[in-house]
């Protein structure tokens, strides 16, 4: 039955483009039924991709089965084949009794106020409870595994850490290659790109995550990605200074040396005179010496380069939601200005607020202002539970 199956699939499309459009006239007030009816649209928009690709190979009709059925019910008597068909009906019911009979108009319908919605909100799941639908970051345990990163010299607040997280420059190179930090980054990367979709379920976003990409490769074949640009090798005898960049290196022994005086002592050392005739005769072996060098150093600009990838997202994802960052940042100062009995008063206020959102939608409507709104706050007083400024008399 394809031309049943196709005539559903129409009025599918049908009812999805009707569901979008009566969600996109609607305007809520709180974020979270904004972000409600966002993340249904982009569930609509989904299935629509999904059934037009199902429409598509139908009318293509590739191995002519829609043209067959076509041709039995044109030609011949009408009646068998709809009595065929009746019968067909039928045994799938008999087989089948309890199969739910899909109803399209009730699938789409926007809920109405006491009324069970047919997509259960994920909303509520969705976000943590300091996150607040979208609104900050929470990003307390990537804090956590940032100060506990080898080469980490400095225990900052989780405020600082709001503030630098998008920058690399003080961590040691070689402590940029270990698997502990390569794991922090990819963590760090995958919160803030999952964030990202969580808040702006209706934006193309892998086109913009896949410009991310391409920026990067643009920079890193020029060799302009900011912290890992080649190293210039020293033209002189001399030692050269590598590895952290603090010390003296030593290339025979690739060692680092805190200051001259340990590293003059160490060249009359017999592992170092050993060292150095081990690397003037690989010198002087030549082409397959070269070879071996060459390919470890690819192997470990491989690793370097992946490790920058993930920065450079990191950096272009912090910038894409500055808002959410700032937001962040002033909630976090304002919640450490509180005490422990308005830090439960703000709890209790909250859990009040969603208990009425959940048992009457529609009071939502009426509600004149808007949560996203900017406050007027020209003394930059800290902000209460409500989100507006505390008295003046208070905050002295």
């Amino acid at each position: 039955m394809l031309l049943e199956d196709l005539r559903n699939t129409r009025e599918d499309l049908e009812r999805l483009e009707q569901a979008i459009a009566e969600r996109s006239l609607e305007d809520p007030k709180h974020i979270r039924d904004r972000l409600s009816r966002d993340h249904q649209i982009a569930a609509f928009l989904d299935r629509i991709k999904s059934q037009s690709s199902r429409a598509v190979d139908l009318y293509k009709d590739n191995d002519g089965s829609r043209l067959r059925e076509v041709q039995s019910i044109s030609t011949g008597d009408t009646f068998d084949e709809f009595y065929k068909q009746l019968n067909n009906i039928k045994d799938f019911h008999k087989r089948y009794p309890n199969e739910p009979v899909e109803n399209l108009e009730r699938a789409y319908k926007r809920r109405a106020v006491g009324e069970d919605a047919p997509f259960p909100s994920e909303i509520d799941t969705m976000f943590t409870g300091e996150e607040a639908f979208g609104r900050y970051f929470d990003m307390n345990a990537l804090h956590e595994d940032y100060i506990n990163l080898p080469g980490s010299k400095r225990r900052i607040t989780y405020l600082q850490y709001l503030d630098t997280f998008d920058e690399f420059e003080g961590m040691p190179r070689p402590d940029k290659l270990k698997d502990q930090y390569f794991q922090y980054l990819g963590n760090l990367a995958t919160y803030l790109e999952s964030f990202m979709r969580r808040i702006k379920p209706l934006e193309d976003l892998d086109r913009l995550f896949m410009s991310f990409d391409e920026d990067f490769l643009k920079a890193w074949e020029k060799d302009e990605v900011a912290g890992w640009q080649l190293n210039t090798k020293s033209t002189t005898d001399g030692p050269a200074t590598e590895g952290t960049g603090e010390g003296i290196w030593c290339p025979d022994c690739e060692k680092e040396f805190k200051n001259d005086n340990v590293y003059k002592a160490h060249l009359t050392g017999k592992k170092h005179i050993k060292n150095a005739e081990a690397r003037k005769q690989r010198s002087a072996d030549g082409g397959a010496t070269n070879g071996s060098s060459n390919a470890a150093t690819s192997v470990h600009r491989l690793k370097e380069k992946a490790v920058a990838e993930r920065e450079h997202r990191i950096r272009k994802l912090a910038a894409a939601m500055q808002t959410e960052r700032s937001d962040t940042r002033a909630n976090v100062e304002r919640k450490q200005g509180m005490t422990d009995k308005e830090r439960q008063q703000e709890l209790a206020a909250l859990y009040a607020e969603s208990l009425e959102q959940s048992a009457d939608p529609a009071a939502n409507d009426a509600d004149d202002q808007d949560e996203e709104g900017k406050v007027y706050n020209p003394l930059k007083l800290p902000l209460g539970w409500d989100d507006k400024p505390i008295p003046f008399w208070l905050y002295k």
